[in-house]
């Protein structure tokens, strides 16, 4: 399954639904996607993340760069994850940078 970060925006929400594996190779895809979401100036991020099939340690830099792009006052929840990329969320220690949500 090829990568896709797709951006939707509501209101004060930016939404950006991942499917596939996020990796080294697709990290710069999601990046384009927080570069997007952030110059929206919603309020709200949201993850979709019930169509991502992998994480690797560059998607987890990904989501540190997505920390640092939208600044502390910018909620970002991260929707619908498969358990083994809630583990590996959790293992990295982001869990609590994060909202997190079924």
């Amino acid at each position: 399954m090829a990568f896709t970060a797709t951006l939707s925006t509501n209101a004060d929400i930016a939404t950006i639904r991942l499917a596939g594996e996020l990796d080294a190779s697709t990290a710069p895809e999601f990046h384009e996607a927080i570069d997007d979401a952030a110059a929206t100036g919603a309020g709200r991020v949201v993850i979709q993340a019930a169509e991502l099939t992998y994480i690797a340690s560059a998607g987890l830099r990904a989501l540190v760069f997505a920390r640092q792009k939208l600044g502390e006052d910018i909620v970002i929840e991260i929707t619908g994850a498969t358990e083994p990329v809630i583990r590996v969320i959790r293992m990295a220690g982001l869990d609590h940078s994060f909202e997190m949500t079924g």
